[in-house]
């Protein structure tokens, strides 16, 4: 049976945002959901914070002085430790390192990168929890999109830029539809097509995320109080902060609109009145 978190759901709303900036940072509140998550549910919250993690792998493995991203689950010393033996890491990043160091692996004939991207999202989607099933699906086939779209806008080969392979995948690398051919699998392949093909750079941007945000509503349109809706928020703050450091007129518009889905989202059934 699901848990719910009546407090930490309903006390979302009182975050505010100061002089372009949040009034908290996202390692701070990955810090509270911690403490007050169950362990289960923290687990689920880790997942998505684990393309840090991959990012603060790369440079170790390749011996390059990069600063450590403190978002990520591991400190430095602990990836360093495990890149010599592997003992508490994420079994995907296990994976990695024994074939990163292999010269027999995967990773000698694909770009490293892309292989940790490719087993990182066969980790996610094998976890039980509904929500996480299906944004790691449609974020996997929405960046597969955009790039399968700019292999062809400047015809460059696409094979060993898409992540995965399936029948999705197998039509963006053969089908010269505008629409891929895919369409009935991926009903929002149109809006994508239209978003990328706007001139202005920073308006795609946003679009995209607009995207990526409206899915997470969808997915949690009938979660109240659930580990579902403080996941979506999570996505929705990596969303925000991106934007605050990129544009932080766009990060203040994301912000406020996250304030008023919190604030529509308290319209609940009345058997949810505490």
């Amino acid at each position: 049976m699901a848990r719910n978190y009546y407090c930490l759901v309903a006390g979302l709303p009182d975050i505010v945002i100061d002089q372009n900036k949040l009034s908290f940072t996202l390692a701070e509140f990955k810090d509270e959901l911690k403490e007050f998550l169950h362990p289960d549910d923290y687990k689920m919250v880790e997942l998505l914070f684990l393309p840090y993690d991959n990012q603060n792998l790369m440079p170790l493995l390749n011996k390059q002085d990069m600063p450590h991203n403190e978002l990520g689950k591991y400190s430095a010393d602990q990836l360093e430790e495990n890149i010599k033996e592997a003992e508490i890491l994420e079994p995907y990043l296990v994976q990695f390192i024994e074939d990163f160091k292999s010269d027999t692996g995967i990773t000698a004939k694909t770009d490293p990168e892309k292989q940790m991207t490719l087993l990182y999202y066969n980790y996610v989607l094998e976890m039980g929890n509904g929500f996480l099933r299906e944004w790691f699906s449609f974020d996997k086939t929405l960046k597969n999109i955009l790039a399968a779209y700019n292999c062809r806008k400047y015809d460059l080969p696409v094979e060993n830029e898409l992540i995965g392979e399936d029948d999705i995948v197998d039509s963006l690398k053969k089908s010269r539809a505008r629409d891929f051919g895919i369409s009935s699998e991926v009903p929002y392949v149109e809006k994508v097509i239209n978003i990328i093909e706007n001139k202005d750079l920073l308006d795609r941007e946003k679009g995209i995320d607009l995207l990526r945000w409206n899915f997470v509503d969808e997915q949690t349109v009938f979660n109240y109080f659930t580990v579902e809706v403080i996941l979506g928020y999570v996505i929705k703050l990596m969303i925000i902060e991106r934007w605050l450091k990129l544009d932080p007129a766009t990060g203040r518009e994301f912000f406020e609109k996250l304030l008023e889905d919190l604030i529509t989202s308290f319209e609940f059934p009345i058997e949810f009145n505490i």
